[in-house]
This record gives C-alpha cells, sequence and structure tokens, in this order.
C-alpha cells in the first residue's frame, strides 16, 4: 500500500475535475467506500487504484504529477491546481446544483 498522501492527491484530483465522490467512482470503477477511506486517511492507496487514475483517458494528465510531484504542461502533463480556471469550476458546481434541484426534485 501507498501512503495515504496519494488519498490527498486523488481528492485534488477529484476537485479539480468537478467531481463529487459518487461521480469521481462511476468515472474510475473505484468503490465509493474505497475513494471515502483514502481521501480520510483510513486506507492507503493500492497500485491498482493509481493503475486506474494514470490510465484513464480523462486522468491520465495527472500521472506524472501523481507519482512525482512534478509537472509537464508542454507534454500536457499537470498538476490538479491547473486543470481548470475557478470560473469553469464554478460553472461546473452551479450545473450540478441546477441537476439536482431542478431536475431531480432534490
Amino acid at each position: 500500500m501507498m501512503s495515504s498522501e496519494y488519498g490527498k492527491k486523488l481528492k485534488d484530483i477529484r476537485h479539480a475535475e468537478g467531481l463529487t465522490q459518487p461521480e469521481f467512482s462511476a468515472l474510475t470503477g473505484i468503490s465509493l467506500g474505497a475513494i471515502r477511506n483514502y481521501e480520510t486517511g483510513q486506507s492507503g492507496v493500492g497500485l491498482n487504484v493509481i493503475d486506474k487514475i494514470v490510465k484513464h483517458p480523462k486522468l491520465n494528465k495527472y500521472t506524472m504529477w501523481l507519482m512525482s510531484d512534478k509537472t509537464a504542461p508542454s507534454a500536457g502533463q499537470i498538476e490538479p491546481a491547473f486543470s481548470l480556471s475557478d470560473s469553469e469550476v464554478s460553472e461546473k458546481k452551479d450545473q450540478r446544483k441546477s441537476f439536482h434541484t431542478k431536475e431531480n426534485g432534490c
């Protein structure tokens, strides 16, 4: 197992993509309970989880940062802080709120 630092990194990636834990679970195939445990540091992140992230077409842009804390923007390798602008994150949150309140009666 890997350190809880990877749990924090998974959370950073999830936030940068504007995803809830259930959405991140559906996207990656990692169980919701496991994501919660990784993000809270209750469980260490295993290589099979890292493998799912680095091989996912939407998330592989974080591979270098996830594994080495380095980035190479010219090669498409970024850290989560650079993936979305603040306005894009706000827009995604607004869309999600709209979906939950209007379409689903939440």
